[in-house]
């Protein structure tokens, strides 16, 4: 004999089903920036200032770079989908990981495979699209509050990867090949931000649309300051140290992970328990 499911009993699973994203606040943000920064100038570290790639592009320091950041990101992600809750030290090495990989990727299909920034920002905006419908087709929601099970986890993160390295193209493309440089890129890009707040506050548009615009566009932000930070005087920057310049970011990022408040996501169906 079959027992009726009572609604409250689902809500309740759902309310205990914890997310293992951190809640989407100023403070989320304003570390997601900083670990977009940092991805760019900890990435070039490995691939140009240790491995030369920006000499010869040919000399597979891209790829080699691609592969020790894609090992450490794959470890995060493993330790994050193994966690129970959502723990930010955790969360936040993952995103910093999904970075670094998303720089030397991006350098390695737009300067190695000579595909050019257009080429590569569309083959990787190609593949964000197809990760999140088949996530949506998949799960029926791509809201990262329902972010609560492995599966979510992983099309998560196999998003978030396309989005980094999809922001360091874009970044990459609208510094040089605009001509608008680095710090008119991350203008540009701070001005997209900011009309995608106003439609947040003034508008009905989709939150998880708004989200995922803003999260991809960080990305280039990110990459156009981390740029204005590194490169040299003659092409735009500022020519600080790499290595230097890594270390400083993340301590930053350090500290607001103790200083701004880091609580997981809630799930959709608190607010229905709630309601019931």
């Amino acid at each position: 004999m079959t027992r009726e499911i009572n609604p409250r009993e689902v809500n309740n699973l759902l309310r205990d089903a914890a997310t293992k994203v951190p809640e989407v606040t100023l403070g989320f943000w304003v570390i997601k920036i900083l670990a977009t920064t940092l991805g760019e100038t900890g990435g070039d570290s490995v691939t140009m200032t240790w491995l030369h790639a920006d000499l010869n592009p040919h000399n597979g320091g891209y790829l080699i770079g691609s592969g020790i950041f894609l090992v450490v990101l794959v470890a995060a992600v493993i330790v994050q989908i193994l966690v129970k809750k959502f723990n930010p030290w955790v969360y936040w090495l993952a995103i910093v990981a999904s970075t670094t990989v998303g720089t030397a990727m991006a350098d390695f299909f737009d300067r190695s495979l000579v595909i050019g920034y257009i080429g590569g920002s569309s083959i990787l905006l190609a593949g964000v699209l197809c990760s999140l419908a088949t996530w949506y087709f998949a799960l029926g929601s791509i809201n990262v509050q329902t972010v609560a099970t492995s599966t979510a986890e992983i099309f998560y993160w196999v998003t978030i990867t396309f989005s980094q390295t999809l922001g360091t193209a874009l970044g990459d493309w609208m510094a040089d090949s605009a001509g608008l440089g680095y710090d008119g890129g991350a203008l540009m890009f701070c001005a997209g931000l900011a009309v995608l707040a106003s439609l947040y506050y003034r508008t009905g548009i989709s939150r998880v649309f708004l989200f995922w615009a803003a999260f991809i566009l960080t990305r280039p932000l990110g990459a156009t300051v981390g740029d204005f930070l590194d490169k040299p005087i003659h092409d735009g920057g500022l020519a600080f140290s790499r290595p230097i310049a890594s270390a400083v970011i993340a301590v930053f990022i350090v500290a607001c992970i103790l200083v701004l408040p880091q609580r997981a996501g809630r799930h959709p169906g608190e607010a229905v328990a709630e309601a019931g």
